[in-house]
């Protein structure tokens, strides 16, 4: 009968060897008992992984949608805001002309007259409202300031058109002072020559670079909506028109009767601004509700996939539990016996 050794060298590069697999397994089932999911979903689900793939990539477009959304949000209640500040500075032209409507003092005129440029002053920045490095009413050419400073200096565009068209049609008409206007050539001055500067190309060339194409967001897989306004809109156009003929021609040196039909124009046009900026307004209140329920649609879809995408990727907890102490107990007599081994030498026995 023969025997043979072992190695005591050989035992503990096997059992090395052994520690490094046992360590290795540990770290995977420790990180699906972090995740929830398996280490490696390919190995693990083999076909179904596409499935799964697909799944997360619809997960992760509606996250996305639901950031763009958040953004969008942002973006219409800003515009609510301006829209309510532009409203307020209309109201307060309308109750200005109604307050000294019949009051032909040279005093009370100076005082239309600023509150009016006030008003405009406050209209105009309010239009020029800018959020996240964006204007809101510059429609899709969003990088441009939508509208033009009317009492600027040097003087706007806008100003020197009213002065020539104001010169050009007393000089077509044989007036040489504002006291010879006739309540009729008042009127067709408004309507013929102001009014078309506002509604037709002057406005673009002398007021406005805002788009007329508003923008559009995405808001779900199935709407698009308009996530603003621009300040091309008759809203604006007829705030403008209304200021521009108070502050313009009110305190001017004419009859009672012309000064008349000056403010019952000036309330007209305003009394449109007002009803367009509430329409502006309710088509955007319209809008941010579409995306707080298209936000809460998606929200309910992801839990949706969440679910689906947890029973395909899931891992069974209990048995990773347990899996995961096994793995650690043996890993700790792995441990032991190679110190064990480590401590048989010859030289403890010599």
């Amino acid at each position: 009968m023969k025997t043979s050794f072992v190695s005591n060298l050989a035992i503990q590069s096997a059992m090395r060897l052994t520690i490094q697999q046992t360590q290795a397994e540990l770290l995977k089932r420790s990180q699906e008992q972090t995740t929830g999911i398996h280490y490696d979903l390919g190995l693990t689900l083999g076909a179904t992984t596409s499935r799964s793939l697909n799944l997360q990539r619809e997960l992760d477009r509606m996250s996305a949608m639901k950031s763009t959304n958040a953004v969008v949000t942002q973006r219409l209640s800003a515009s609510q805001g301006a829209l309510e500040t532009m409203q307020k500075a209309a109201e307060k032209v309308r109750d200005t002309l109604v307050t000294y409507k019949g009051n032909d003092g040279v005093d009370a005129m100076k005082i239309l007259k600023t509150e009016v440029n006030g008003a405009l002053q406050i209209f105009t920045s309010a239009a020029n409202t800018s959020f996240n490095g964006e204007f809101l009413f510059s429609g899709i050419n969003t990088d441009v300031k939508p509208l033009a400073e009317y009492n600027s200096v040097p003087p706007s565009a806008a100003k020197a058109a009213f002065d020539t068209a104001l010169t050009n049609y007393m000089s077509a008409n044989s007036l040489t002072d504002m006291s010879q206007f006739t309540p009729a050539q008042m009127q067709d001055f408004i309507s013929n020559t102001l009014e078309p500067m506002f509604t037709g190309p002057g406005w673009d060339a002398n007021w406005s670079d805002a788009s007329s194409q508003n923008m559009t967001s995405r808001i779900s897989a199935s709407e698009v909506i308009e996530s603003s306004t621009n300040a091309n809109t008759k809203s604006f156009r007829m705030f403008a028109l209304a200021s521009v003929i108070s502050s313009e021609l009110m305190d001017k040196n004419v009859n009672s009767q012309v000064r008349n039909t000056i403010s019952n124009a000036a309330f007209g046009y305003v009394e449109q601004a007002i009803a367009g900026l509430n329409g502006e307004r309710s088509s955007l209140g319209i809008s941010e509700s579409r995306v707080k329920k298209a936000t809460t649609s998606l929200e309910a879809q992801q839990k949706l996939l969440n679910t689906h995408i947890l029973d395909i990727n899931g891992i069974d907890q209990i048995e990773t539990a347990t899996r995961v102490n096994t793995l650690k107990t043996q890993l700790d007599t792995s441990y032991a016996l190679t110190s064990r081994l480590q401590q048989m030498s010859l030289l403890n026995y010599l």
